[in-house]
């Protein structure tokens, strides 16, 4: 019998004594699910509550700023560099503190002197999605300045900006239209998101350089300095080394280090608690799907025996507990995979008052549960080696013997 012919029989035969003995087929398969199904559900808890933590850290940009500390004098070749780089996610030079301040009133009368301005562009993580971020004369509301003011989106503000030259006070009016609110999630203080230009145009005014959005305006003798900058990392991951890049250059900056420093060891115990589960796990199956495999080899020697004495080869043999390892492994596979979503959405049930949009108690990536997939199956391929082995030198003499 050639090799090929003879291995696809032995796999036929394999497949054929499976269903024959299905109690014994069904119980091995059980005993695998009974393995898998808890680690899968494990992982996907892991998985699930990671998830979650990391959302909800991203929901709060906050937590992706890296807030630079004092007054520096940036140049606009140093902040291009610096938004281009790839830890960066959105960043806009900032004026001086003291030139980012607007007189605000609305038409009832109602005023909010010092309302501080910031600057703003688009990409600006703290605005809403449907919002477009402010240009011009255009400027959006925290939630706070909008209720002190009492205005909405659509609504205009009249903004005054003063200064003393020589001894003299000088206010420079202007209206700015309200284009939409930013919600106090986002953002808690009072202020107006303005554009870059605008914050430009009154640091120009205070310095005594131009009336206000006047042409022809005079020209500053220096390159512009910027006092700062709003900087947001990419992700949680770039927080970090955008904040070394800036220490690395004689900055005092600050992150919330330490929320996103609890979730990686969040993650990390549960790595390690799983992995040891999985280790014990795996082993336990291991050993458990390798005894029954070779305790069916030696009850089936006769007819392996037989099967070596009509031609098989002693490959052909070892396909016999290898096949029967690699159905076992699949229908463990399947009904495992079953259980787990199941229980999975039990969970999320059970707690899904507690959770927002897109978060999960219970959740394991198709990659994740395919990767599972695949370790078991070589795994039970590893069990079955030994089988296979003892299969192999079955002596076909044997069978002759109980001719």
């Amino acid at each position: 019998m050639s090799g090929l012919s003879g291995k696809s029989q032995a796999a036929r035969l394999a497949v054929a004594d499976f269903r024959f003995e299905a109690r014994v087929s069904l119980c091995l398969v059980l005993a695998l699910a009974a393995v898998m199904t808890p680690l899968l559900v494990l992982f996907g808890l892991k998985s699930g509550m990671v998830h979650t933590l990391q959302q909800r850290l991203l929901a709060d940009p906050r937590n992706l700023e890296v807030v630079v500390v004092g007054s520096q004098r940036l140049t606009a070749d140093w902040l291009a560099a610096l938004a281009k780089r790839p830890e960066t996610g959105f960043s806009v030079a900032r004026t001086r503190a003291l030139s980012a301040t607007v007189d605000a009133r609305a038409a009832d009368g109602r005023a909010f002197p010092g309302l501080e301005m910031v600057p703003s562009a688009a990409g600006d993580p703290l605005l809403p999605a449907d919002v477009a971020p402010p240009a011009g004369r255009v400027a959006l509301l925290s939630a706070t300045a909008a209720a002190r003011l009492g205005v909405r989106a659509g609504d205009t503000l009249t903004a005054q900006v003063t200064r003393t030259v020589n001894g003299e006070t000088q206010a420079a009016r202007f209206p700015l239209t309200v284009g939409g609110i930013v919600p106090e999630t986002a953002f808690p203080r009072a202020a107006a998101f303005v554009s870059l230009d605008l914050l430009v145009e009154t640091e120009d005014f205070r310095d005594g350089l131009a009336a206000l959005g006047a042409a022809g305006a005079a020209q500053r003798t220096a390159p512009r300095l910027f006092a700062g900058v709003r900087l947001y990392a990419r992700d949680l991951d770039a927080v970090a080394p955008l904040a070394g890049v800036l220490r690395g250059e004689g900055m005092e900056v600050r992150t919330r280090a330490a929320e996103i420093d609890s979730v990686r060891a969040i993650d990390r115990v549960l790595s390690l608690i799983v992995g040891v589960l999985v280790a014990i796990g795996a082993s336990g199956f291991l050993l458990s799907l390798g005894a029954s495999l070779w305790a069916n080899v030696e009850r089936k020697r006769r007819d392996l025996a037989l099967m070596r004495l009509i031609g098989f080869s002693g490959a052909a043999a070892a396909m016999f507990p290898a096949v029967q390892a690699l159905l076992v492994a699949a229908g463990g596979i399947l009904l495992s995979g079953a259980v787990y979503l199941l229980v999975a959405w039990g969970f999320d049930a059970a707690l899904g008052a507690s959770l927002g949009e897109n978060e999960f108690v219970c959740r394991l990536p198709v990659g994740d549960y395919l990767a599972a997939a695949a370790a078991t199956l070589v795994a039970a391929l590893a069990a079955a080696s030994l089988a296979g082995r003892r299969a192999a030198k079955v002596d076909p003499a044997e069978g002759l013997r109980d001719v």
